[in-house]
């Protein structure tokens, strides 16, 4: 079994997330100008975080980002981040055209959802360790 491999000074690692986000009140309010708007924010600060973007999109009223990580990236630190940055930054820039959508200070829904991934499948990677001992 093949992995695209990250590595550091005592580890090598594949973290792949799949973070969504949905809007505040189920909205749609996520045109495709407004999305590449926010994919433009996070790919400000991902460094930081030593993570990267490898995929943003979605529909308008949520969307999903494709992340990779590093094990000391603070998942909810990074995920609280692009949530209050993109929050901001969007309902500066689109201020007028969201205020009849969203009221008040929300734009994100207060939960998400976050699903590790990986480079196989879970089903793949079972039969691997099963047949493990049989090699």
């Amino acid at each position: 079994m093949e992995y695209d491999l990250d590595s550091g000074a005592h580890s090598t690692y594949s973290l792949h997330y799949h973070l969504i986000l949905t809007t505040k009140y189920r909205r749609g309010v996520l045109t495709e100008e407004r999305t590449q708007f926010i994919r433009g924010v996070i790919s400000g600060f991902t460094d930081n975080y030593g993570v990267e973007l490898t995929n943003l999109d979605g529909e308008d009223d949520h969307v999903h980002i494709l992340f990779r990580a590093k094990p000391t990236t603070n998942l909810v630190k990074f995920i609280n981040t692009v949530k209050g940055a993109t929050a901001r930054r969007i309902r500066n820039e689109y201020e007028d055209e969201l205020k009849t959508e969203l009221w008040g200070d929300s734009f994100w829904n207060d939960s998400y959802c976050l699903i590790s991934t990986g480079q196989v499948s879970l089903d793949v990677l079972k039969q691997y360790v099963e047949d493990q001992r049989e090699s």
